[in-house]
């Protein structure tokens, strides 16, 4: 039986990923080193400031969720950036491909590198800091973890469609989205603190309710009624929006030629 045309092509994006992560020791880098400095940088602070266990549950699933979306969405990024940075952009839409071939492969591997970091950085939380990732049970993990890599991809499909609008000059917007999004959404703190328009504008980010949803499981009240439907709601709404405007981005950096001047 043969496989479907479409499944070749997906699968050549996410092993074309697979391999410019694993040839590039600064990924690998990034992948392990960061997500460890930040678990036992936000960890020791929370012994030295004397924190309750279930406020340190709060601020390390804070730390957790913020390298494993950025993990997530930059291999969802890096699928074009590393062509603008090369100067052959053009290359991948040569072949009878469409966007959603390159955005399903890279996501896959996306999808992989940030269960290994959250694993990762799961086991050094209850290792050595008391985390007791038991709480919310395997459903309940799964929910988030689904939550994480949908606002991953979310954000990932943002980066490039400013990628293909602006090129270069967008390249900061694969690492600035994501903390610019976990600063509104309640990275360490509950959105409550925040001030009345920021508080507006978390509302309207489905990761503010993964997280509401998550930390309800270590004793903090529910800031919604309905966290989960919200989140994947708003979810849905973002990933079909992120989509078309990707696509309507790439047929215009087709009519103007966008491709070819950041190739050679």
């Amino acid at each position: 039986m043969k496989l479907p045309t479409d499944f070749y092509k997906i699968y050549a994006f996410a092993y074309r990923s697979w391999l410019l992560n694993m040839r590039n020791v600064f990924a690998v880098f990034e992948m392990l080193f960061w997500p460890g400095v930040a678990i036992f940088s936000v960890g020791l602070l929370t012994r030295f400031l004397q924190l309750d266990p279930e406020t340190v549950s709060f601020i390390l699933i804070g730390a957790v969720t913020m390298n494993t979306v950025q993990i997530t969405q930059l291999d969802i990024s890096y699928s074009l950036l590393y062509d603008v940075w090369s100067k052959s952009l053009k290359h991948p839409f040569i072949a009878p491909v469409h966007m959603s071939h390159l955005l399903l492969g890279a996501s896959a591997v996306g999808f992989i590198r940030g269960l290994l970091i959250f694993a990762v950085m799961g086991f050094l939380s209850m290792w050595l800091f008391g985390m007791d990732l038991s709480r919310p049970g395997l459903l309940g993990l799964v929910f988030f973890m689904a939550g994480l890599f949908f606002n991953a991809v979310i954000i990932g499909m943002l980066v490039l469609t400013l990628v293909l609008r602006f090129g270069h000059r967008a390249e900061v917007a694969a690492w600035a989205f994501s903390y610019l999004i976990l600063l509104l959404c309640g990275m360490y703190y509950p959105v409550s603190i925040l001030p009345p328009g920021a508080r507006q504008a978390a509302q309207l980010i489905p990761l503010t309710y993964f997280l509401d949803h998550f930390r309800h499981f270590y004793g903090f009240p529910l800031l919604s009624p309905h966290p989960l439907m919200y989140g994947f709601s708003q979810c849905a709404v973002y990933l079909v929006a992120s989509y078309a405007l990707l696509n309507r981005t790439l047929k215009g950096a087709l009519k103007r030629g966008a491709l070819l001047k950041l190739s050679e």
